[in-house]
């Protein structure tokens, strides 16, 4: 089961009784497959960089699925930091110029993923929504779409992102 997420979960404080109930709930009421919903969890953690949630989930992660998963995942995490950073800005900066230049960063394991495309999309665009990256958000969002992900299975993925995201903040507000 979730034995070291349930060994943190138990070290959060009162105020975020919520989040220490979600945490639990996201990873196992789920639409989406095992390996979805861990590898959606690791990048989740990675992306959060808090190290408590990082070495629990992975802890657990490596219980549940194939140590390819948690490569992608940490892949995509580490990826979309940069992406996200670079998308970000051309568009919240807003001139057509910016959208004419080359990026010029490398990507390539975006197409060469060890597990699907489609599962590698899907933790990107968990973590592009951590970062809060408007352009990459819809553009995985319409690529995992477009491969037959539901828009339930979307959800459960962002569901997972925002709880992990708040389970990071719970571990550092230091109350």
């Amino acid at each position: 089961m979730l034995e070291a997420l349930e060994t943190l979960r138990q070290s959060f404080p009162e105020f975020a009784k919520d989040i220490k109930l979600n945490l639990s709930g996201v990873l196992t009421d789920s639409s989406l497959s095992t390996d979805q919903r861990w590898g959606v969890a690791v990048a989740s953690a990675i992306a959060c960089n808090s190290p408590l949630l990082k070495e629990a989930t992975l802890a657990d992660a490596r219980r549940h699925v194939d140590p390819k998963v948690i490569e992608d995942a940490a892949a995509a995490a580490v990826l979309m930091a940069m992406n996200n950073i670079y998308y970000r800005f051309r568009h919240m900066v807003d001139k057509p110029s910016y959208g004419t230049k080359p990026p010029r960063l490398r990507m390539n394991r975006m197409m060469q993923p060890t597990t699907t495309k489609v599962d590698f999309e899907l933790y990107s665009l968990a973590v592009s929504a951590i970062h809060g990256c408007e352009t990459c958000v819809r553009s995985h969002e319409k690529v995992i779409v477009g491969h037959g992900v539901t828009e339930d299975q979307v959800n459960d993925a962002i569901r997972i992102a925002a709880t992990f995201h708040a389970a990071a903040q719970a571990l550092t507000a230091g109350l």
